[in-house]
């Protein structure tokens, strides 16, 4: 049975330039730059504003893809003139004295393009196996492929039975973990010390190995990875000291010579070039000029956009044709204008986006003023994003979206914008103070401890309530993690 029905409803949908502006908030100003870009080459309407080469409006404009019937017949003329062989240099022009091999001064500018190498890491690897001239051409197989299987770091993290079903697959070469095994060994006795270990256990080992056994340290080092390397990584060392039987001066000797060693003997042959260096360029700067904080937004790489004044023209000419039009020009006039219409939304959506950066960064600095006057963190005031908001007229949502992923250039360095956001905590004097206070109490505490007897969470959660701060032992845990400081187990030194 069919039944028609009218219904109302009320939803709210946001608009094209809506979403446009609001993931133009979220990206920082590094990506707007390349954002922008996207929208000039995406949209031809688009264009940025140059004024080295802007062309005035009273100057004659070059049509190069258009040629009228006037200059045709000059450009025959010009055409059958000259030709591309003209332009073209003849041998018999060139001077004999320029082709002999010594004809420049040596006062004469050199262009010549250096050509620089290096050895990778697995090269020389394979330059040193290449070197042992008593291996059966199995083993030199063999040796060859596990060092292809070698991380950057120099450790090999694939099991022997997996290698062995890759090279029956690959290379149709039959081999045993056994044979394996003995490759492995030397691939293990190539330099730097430590290549070719399975875990950091093994890799510690094989560098203690080559060290001089006739000192104790070297001897106990090799007792503790050997035998407690799990008490060693866990830094009990009483348990160590007890059941090897030494004195606690013996075991930092032997420590000494564990931490010199290099957990990954592959880092000294990585190339710098190639890491992943993150240059962080601020999209605020707050400047004290006596006394008063001036904020300004950072815009120097952000081009200034227009409308592309040939589409704008074409638009007017074939607005005015009126009912003279044909499917093919209105066809043109609608992909025309709403190409405009795109731009318009674009360079709107980008100034009102630098007026909301500036809206909330003006108030975080107002809010957070005694903290940007003097550096001093615990001066920051425990500030929400609905304060924020509150301050701006601003959505909750849109704070969060200015917030992400910003920096602002201060006196005291660069700093994260969400950094300033932190949850109020209440002092038994009644006060109100932030997070970061208490977590920079909590890291001076840690910092000034005895390394030897480090503090635990119970004895910092009383340092913090004898200051005043009544917090559990949980929430020093969390505060703890947060600033990446391990237990007190961990931190402890001999």
């Amino acid at each position: 049975m069919l039944d028609q029905r009218l219904q109302q409803k009320l939803q709210q949908k946001l608009s094209p330039q809506q979403i446009q502006l609001i993931k133009l908030l979220e990206i920082p100003v590094m990506a707007l730059e390349q954002r922008i870009k996207k929208e000039i080459e995406e949209n031809p309407a688009l264009e940025e504003v140059s004024e080295e080469y802007d062309i005035r409006e009273d100057e004659p404009t070059f049509e190069g893809d258009f040629e009228t019937e006037e200059n045709s017949d000059a450009n025959d003329e010009y055409s059958d003139e000259f030709s591309l062989e003209d332009l073209l240099p003849n041998d018999d022009d060139i001077p004999i004295y320029r082709l002999a091999s010594s004809n420049y001064s040596p006062d004469d500018e050199q262009r010549e393009i250096t050509y620089t190498g290096g050895t990778t890491f697995h090269e020389y690897l394979i330059d040193q196996l290449g070197l042992r001239s008593n291996l059966s051409e199995q083993k030199r197989n063999l040796a060859e492929y596990i060092i292809g299987n070698i991380d950057e770091d120099g450790y090999l993290r694939r099991k022997l039975s997996a290698i062995a079903d890759d090279l029956v697959f690959t290379q149709n070469l039959r081999t045993t973990e056994q044979e394996l095994e003995e490759a492995l060994h030397i691939v293990q006795e190539l330099d730097p010390p430590g290549v070719g270990a399975r875990d950091l256990q093994e890799c510690l080992l094989l560098q203690l190995k080559r060290l001089d056994h006739s000192k104790k340290e070297v001897q106990i080092a090799l007792k503790i990875v050997t035998h407690y390397f799990n008490e060693f990584t866990r830094k009990h060392y009483d348990k160590i000291i007890h059941r090897i039987g030494i004195s606690e001066e013996e075991l930092k000797e032997a420590l000494d010579e564990i931490l010199h060693l290099n957990p990954k003997p592959g880092s000294a042959f990585n190339d710098p070039s190639q890491k992943d260096f993150h240059t962080i360029i601020p999209d605020f700067s707050v400047e004290n000029t006596d006394g008063e904080l001036v904020v300004s937004l950072n815009s120097k790489n952000v081009p200034e956009l227009r409308l592309n004044r040939a589409y704008t023209e074409m638009l007017e000419e074939y607005a005015a044709k009126g009912k003279n039009k044909t499917s093919r020009d209105k066809d043109t006039l609608i992909f025309v204008k709403q190409k405009i219409d795109s731009a318009k939304w674009f360079i709107d959506a980008i100034k009102q986006r630098q007026d909301t950066l500036l809206r909330t960064m003006q108030a975080i600095v107002d809010y957070q003023k005694d903290y940007f006057l003097t550096g001093d963190e615990r001066k920051i005031r425990p500030m929400i994003l609905k304060d924020i908001a509150d301050i701006t007229g601003l959505d909750i949502s849109t704070i969060s979206r200015v917030a992400n992923s910003k920096y602002v250039q201060t006196e005291f360095g660069i700093l994260l914008l969400k950094s300033f956001f932190s949850e109020s905590m209440t002092t038994e004097s009644g006060e109100e103070v932030s997070t970061r206070e208490i977590k920079k109490i909590l890291q001076e505490c840690i910092e000034g401890e005895d390394k030897r007897r480090p503090l635990t969470d119970e004895r910092l959660t009383q340092i913090l309530c004898d200051k005043g701060y009544n917090i559990a032992r949980r929430t020093v845990a969390k505060y703890r993690e947060q600033l990446n400081i391990p237990v007190a187990r961990l931190r402890k030194q001999i």
